[in-house]
């Protein structure tokens, strides 16, 4: 089973720690927030840990989900495949094309998996509208 932690306490935080949370497929081990208070909420009302810096919360998984605001996402992705974990990230994947292009190099070159969360695609409103046209 593959150990997670989240970067990110906003709303779409909340949402993935507390759908890997339910996962029996994945085990949450913790949250890190710049706001330390609000990951500690957090983290007891979904039963994991608040890590305090992002390196420990680094240290302790195998896959991290970035959901901090984009202008954080190069930096905390880049961090994380330096150290050989797998990557979902929320779009906009980063500010431009180039940070993104980069990611998709080191993560080839470490050999770890880079996912892009599509979840609109699913969206009742979008599908409505795709079966419409199709």
């Amino acid at each position: 089973m593959l150990k997670v932690g989240v970067v990110g306490c906003g709303h779409l935080g909340k949402i993935h720690t507390k759908l890997l949370s339910q996962s029996e497929n994945y085990k949450l081990i913790g949250i890190y927030d710049k706001d330390n208070e609000e990951s500690i909420r957090i983290s007891n009302k979904f039963k994991c840990t608040s890590f305090e810096s992002f390196d420990s919360l680094l240290d302790s998984v195998d896959v991290i989900d970035i959901v901090a605001p984009t202008p954080f996402h190069f930096n905390y992705a880049k961090q994380a495949i330096n150290k050989n974990k797998h990557v979902f990230i929320e779009k906009p994947v980063c500010t431009t094309s180039k940070e993104s292009e980069e990611l998709i190099k080191l993560g080839d070159l470490k050999k770890v998996k880079i996912q892009v969360g599509h979840v609109e695609r699913f969206n009742p409103a979008f599908t409505k509208v795709e079966s419409k046209i199709s």
